[in-house]
């Protein structure tokens, strides 16, 4: 088998096979005729090694076969990329939350070697983060692959061009604090685009979901080293009653969350929904407050609730935080004033979500 034929077959087997034998034709015949006007510059017939660099000048059978193959040449393109990377970002900013506050919890419950907790949260993150670009990879090779592109980004609008400014790190800041960027005395005012709030928020709730749900699984969140020994945490009763209020109420807050993303100056609309849900959401957090049993603590034979009522909304019990003992009953000591808190700050902020709401719906 001479060069040519080696050429052609390497060639031949990146192809697909309806289009196979034409290809190789015209490949073929593109390179005899460089031979043969080689062959005439020179007065004779090639060498070898004068072949090689002929069919190394057209190319390797690799890219040579990429130029004939339909479709699109990177598993991502340059059209889906930046959205991949917006989503990645977003994606790695909320599994940080949730392994620091997995870190966080180990770290009070007195672990033995704080160095390997916190080698074991990273461990997990840097797991659980290439899992999440592997997923939108995926993802975004199939849209590629397959031609699919979302409303959103087909049918946009010049008013909602404000999300292009998100690129800038100052935007970010006020799409998650509400403050308009610092900007220099000689740049226009630039309206931070309203739909990066639920965005982060739709992520959010959607990791929420699949963790509720059972898909996703943080390791070590539901367990703290204590002392050398694993005290393993299970959930109370009124998980599994309010199991399907809680997954209806996320799913209800996701579906506000991707409404304004594709409609995110529909103001009215939001401000009456978010109401609704923000009450239902007011009402599970009383009635989670009022079953007083949260979680249980268990190691070995020994158990202690993680439980509380309204004696705990003190301001003394939340200085002396974290001063109890560091046994069993310690932790779910101030595990419980933890939770009583977070449950009392989480009323308060869905109170105050539901007045500012009405105040919308009236200004709107």
């Amino acid at each position: 088998m001479d060069l040519i034929d080696r050429y052609l077959n390497a060639v031949a087997a990146q192809l697909p096979q309806d289009e196979r034998a034409d290809i190789i034709a015209e490949l073929r015949d593109l390179i005899l005729s460089r031979f043969e006007a080689k062959e005439e510059e020179l007065g004779r017939a090639l060498t070898e090694d004068e072949q090689e660099t002929i069919l190394r000048e057209i190319g390797h059978p690799l890219v040579v076969a990429a130029r004939y193959r339909k479709g699109p040449d990177s598993l991502v393109g340059p059209e889906l990329f930046p959205y991949w990377l917006f989503g990645v970002k977003a994606g790695l900013m909320v599994l940080g939350v949730v392994y620091a506050l997995t870190l966080f919890i180990r770290l009070i419950g007195g672990a033995d070697d704080a160095g390997q907790a916190i080698a074991q949260a990273f461990h997990g993150f840097f797991g659980a983060g290439l899992v999440l670009i592997g997923a939108a990879t995926l993802a975004a090779a199939i849209f590629e692959h397959q031609g699919i592109r979302p409303s959103w980004m087909t049918q946009w609008r010049v008013k909602d061009l404000g999300a292009f400014g998100m690129a800038d790190p100052a935007a970010w800041k006020a799409s998650m604090t509400g403050m308009e960027p610092a900007k220099a005395v000689w740049t226009p005012r630039v309206k931070p685009w309203p739909g990066g709030e639920y965005l982060f928020s739709f992520l959010a709730v959607g990791m929420f979901v699949l963790w509720w749900i059972g898909v996703l699984h943080f390791p070590g969140l539901m367990s703290i080293e204590l002392r050398g020994e694993d005290a393993v945490v299970s959930g109370a009763p009124v998980w599994s009653i309010l199991f399907g209020p809680i997954l209806l109420y996320a799913f209800a807050q996701m579906a506000i969350d991707l409404a304004s993303l594709v409609r995110p100056y529909a103001v009215r609309a939001r401000a009456a929904a978010q109401i609704v849900v923000a009450g239902a959401g007011l009402w599970l957090t009383w009635a989670i407050f009022e079953a007083g049993h949260w979680f249980t603590l268990t190691r070995g034979e020994e158990t202690a609730p993680i439980a509380g009522d309204w004696m705990m909304l003190d301001f003394d019990t939340l200085r002396n935080l974290g001063d109890g003992a560091r046994d069993l009953v310690g932790i779910a000591s101030t595990l419980s004033v933890m939770l009583v808190w977070m449950l009392a700050v989480s009323a308060l902020s869905l109170a105050f979500k539901i007045i500012a709401n009405l105040g919308r719906l009236a200004r709107a």
